[in-house]
Order: C-alpha cells, then structure tokens, then sequence
C-alpha cells in the first residue's frame, strides 16, 4: 500500500524543489544585480559623484566606477569640468501673449521682456549664459534649484547693468547724438564681460553664505534690440539723419564747386586785366615815344621849331576828337572856338 503513494509523492516533490531552486536562482541573481547595480562606466564627457548615506564620498572622472547599491551610496552623473553648459534666460523673454496682445491687461505683462535704461529708454536683452560645474556637491545638493536661481540672478544682473547706462552705450540707437570720441563702443563690448562679472560677484556671495550653485560663468551672449514698437520711429529719425547729411553734404559739394568756379573766374579776369594793362602801356610808351625821344634829345639839338612843329602835328590829332574846342589866350580877353568833326 505504500509502494503506490511513494510513486505519486515523488513527482509532486520533485515539482516543489524545482520551484524552490527556481527561486533561489532568482534571489542569487537579483542579490548580485542589486549588489552591481552602481558598478557602471562614467563615459568621457561626465563624471560621477558619490554620496554615501547622504554624504559626499567621492568625485570620479570617466572611467569604471565601483560603488555600493543603494540605499547605502547614491551615484549623480554630472558633466565634465571642461564641459561648457549653455541656459537662456527665459525671464527676459517677452512674454507672447504681450506681443500679441491677447492676454489680459496688465502692468507685468505690458512690461514683460523690457529693462528700463538710465536715461528712461527702454532695451530688449537675449541673454544665453554659458557656465561650469566647478563644485560637484553644490551642484548635486542644489539640484533642480541650480537652473531657477541662475537665471534670477543674470535678470537682475542684466536690470542693474542696464539702469546704469544710457541707450547708446547697450545698442546702436542714434548714432546722429553720439560723440565718436565718447567711447560707446567700448562700453557696449563692455556690457557683456560686465554682465559675467556681475553673475560672478552673486554667485561668490551665494558661496560664503553657504548656498553655494557649484557653478561659474564663463562668458554670456548678448542680444540687444529695441521694442518692436520703437524701431519704426528709431527708423525714421535715422533715416531722416542720414537724409541731413547727404543734403549737407550735397551743398558742401555744390558749394565748393561754386568757389572753385569762382577762382577760376578771377584768375581769368585777372590775367585779362594783366594782358589789357600790358597792352596799354606798351600802346602809352609807343604813343609817347616820340615825345619821349624828343624830350631826349632836346638837349642836344636846341632847335625852338622843332618843338612847335610837333605839337601842331599832334594837336590836330587831338582836337579832331574833341566835340568842341575852347582856346584861351591868358594875354587876350578874345576868345576863338573851333568846331571839330561831327561824330
């Protein structure tokens, strides 16, 4: 009678301890995964912090990492220190629905996007910040607050920075105002390493205080524009500039051609005054010459009728020009008038 129940245990008992080895199989390999599961490769462009019951343990760079599983150590993959992070700061992004104008009324959204300018204009900044995790265990304790604070911080970096200069030193504005001497365009390629040393300088304070992000800026990219609103009249004052200076420049052109027109016009003047007087003294001296010669030689010869015999052939010469003639005897109260030729 035993011999038969024998036969049925056997399989039912053999079942049994399949399964049981089955599950111990199981609980061997779960043990070792879970034993293994924080044994991974850090890869080249991150590494890897252990924080070991809360902790920081350790920092490793690419490579194999051992550690313990968890609860007992915490692996946090991190970038690499030569790794650069770039965030845009969204809090200086105009806010759609005030572009559009559909959202509801209201001061916040009217403004959004804009910073106020030292001289009350108003600027519109891009900011992208490019940073590095240079703390591990501030940036892992920090977590998701790291993003969040980093761009309060560039916002009220970008808001003191432009509240302390003018239009023109941020952006191209009116270039028609500005001195070329007054170094604007130094102080706007200054604005970008100003903005970092500002970011700089908080997250320093963040540091001391204990509250440190694990982070440094290394450069930031500025985009500077003006409201959508003002470009037209910036526009147009600019154009209007421009038009200024060709026409002053047109007429100073016009003008100068004009006094070169001139001169030219009084030179030739001039040499002609200089021909027509040279040609008139030479006709005097030849006109005289006679005269000349005579008063010369006069002297020399002594001959009384020579000197009436040369009047009497120039007078007539003379008087033939005249329209009339009076002759005046200073020894005679007689008075004679000859007629000259009618012309």
């Amino acid at each position: 009678m035993l011999a038969p129940d024998t036969k049925v245990a056997a399989p039912e008992h053999q079942a049994v301890h399949l399964v049981s080895v089955a599950l111990s199989v199981i609980m061997v390999l779960a043990a070792i995964g879970w034993l293994t599961s924080n044994v991974r490769e850090i890869a080249p462009q991150s590494r890897a912090v252990v924080l070991r019951m809360g902790s920081l343990n350790r920092v490793q760079d690419s490579g194999l990492l051992w550690a313990l599983p968890e609860p007992f150590e915490k692996v946090e993959l991190l970038p690499a220190a030569a790794t650069v992070l770039e965030r845009r700061i969204e809090g200086l992004v105009r806010s759609p629905a005030a572009e559009t104008g559909t959202g509801a009324a209201s001061d916040a959204l009217a403004g959004s996007g804009f910073l106020l300018t030292a001289d009350a204009s108003v600027v519109q900044l891009d900011i992208r910040i490019f940073y590095k995790v240079t703390e591990p265990f501030d940036y892992v304790l920090q977590g998701s607050h790291v993003v969040p604070a980093l761009d309060r911080l560039a916002t009220r970096s970008a808001i003191f920075i432009c509240a302390s200069r003018d239009l023109d030193s941020i952006l191209v504005a009116r270039p028609e105002l500005v001195d070329p001497d007054s170094g604007i365009a130094e102080k706007r390629e200054q604005l970008r390493a100003d903005l970092v040393r500002s970011i700089d300088e908080s997250l320093r304070v963040l540091k001391a205080n204990g509250a440190g992000l694990g982070i440094e800026v290394e450069r930031a990219d500025v985009q500077s524009s003006l409201p959508s609103q003002a470009v037209a009249a910036f526009d147009a004052v600019l154009t209007a500039s421009q038009q200024a200076e060709q026409s002053i420049a047109s007429a100073r052109n016009d003008a100068e051609k004009d006094k070169q027109a001139a001169d030219q016009a009084a030179d030739a003047i001039v040499q002609v005054a200089e021909a027509q007087s040279s040609e008139r003294v030479a006709k005097a001296r030849a006109d005289t010459a006679t005269i000349t010669g005579f008063i010369e030689k006069q002297g020399a010869l002594n001959d009384p009728a020579l000197a009436i015999r040369l009047y009497r052939d120039r007078v007539a010469k003379i008087l033939s020009q005249a329209g009339s003639v009076v002759t005046v005897d200073p020894r005679d109260d007689a008075r004679l008038i000859l007629q000259g030729a009618d012309k």
